[in-house]
């Protein structure tokens, strides 16, 4: 099964949104959730279990759940409010005459609800071979019958000769957080299967990652 970053999303009865991340837990290799955005309002993100997967192919992920049913799963963003240090000399807000600015009282910060032990991988992702940076993560290929990831869809190169480089879960030393480090240095790879990317969604990916 094909697990892509910035596929729509399709619920039983429409379209819902599209996957922004994918949650891995680093000592499985598993997908464990996909965090999914609103198409109508695309700052509010879904953590969803992958076990919500009805079919899915590099262009779209279907769900076995309506759009009601996504919406009441956990928010991946939340927003918390804390104290500001940024306060008038008297404790209050600055002056300056004639005009009167109000210092900010709170500030907010967003907590992403990433599951314990697991960490959040985004399209675009650093990839690192032994001798440096070779690519950026363009999407998954998992094991439906477990949802462990088999391989890694590396995009590599520049824009006008892009290619899509499938490794191995074998070839991959770890995980962190946005960045996905490889057994392989770069003559390796050379190696590797590489399929060319198809223009129109070379310029999809240029917009959106």
């Amino acid at each position: 099964m094909d697990i892509s970053i910035d596929a729509k999303v399709i619920c039983s009865d429409g379209l819902f949104g599209r996957t922004t991340q994918l949650i891995i837990r680093p000592t499985s290799e598993e997908i464990t959730h996909l965090v999914v955005s609103n198409e109508s309002f695309p700052q509010v993100q879904y953590l969803v279990p992958i076990v919500q997967i009805a079919e899915s192919t590099p262009e779209e992920i279907r769900l076995n759940c309506s759009i009601q049913e996504l919406s009441t799963l956990p928010v991946f963003d939340k927003i918390e409010f804390i104290p500001s240090s940024f306060a008038g000399s008297a404790g209050g807000p600055y002056m300056m005459w004639p005009y009167f600015f109000p210092a900010a009282t709170y500030i907010t910060l967003e907590n992403e609800q990433i599951p314990a032990d697991e960490l959040a991988i985004r399209r675009g992702a650093s990839v690192e071979a032994l001798d440096g940076h070779v690519g950026r993560v363009d999407e998954f290929l998992i094991n439906p019958l477990n949802d462990h990831i088999t391989h890694l869809v590396m995009r590599e190169g520049h824009f006008w000769g892009q290619k899509d480089v499938t490794i191995p879960m074998s070839q991959i030393e770890r995980f962190e957080e946005n960045a996905v480090y490889l057994k392989l240095n770069k003559e390796d790879i050379e190696k590797l299967p590489a399929i060319p990317v198809q223009h129109d969604r070379a310029t999809s990916d240029k917009t959106s990652v």
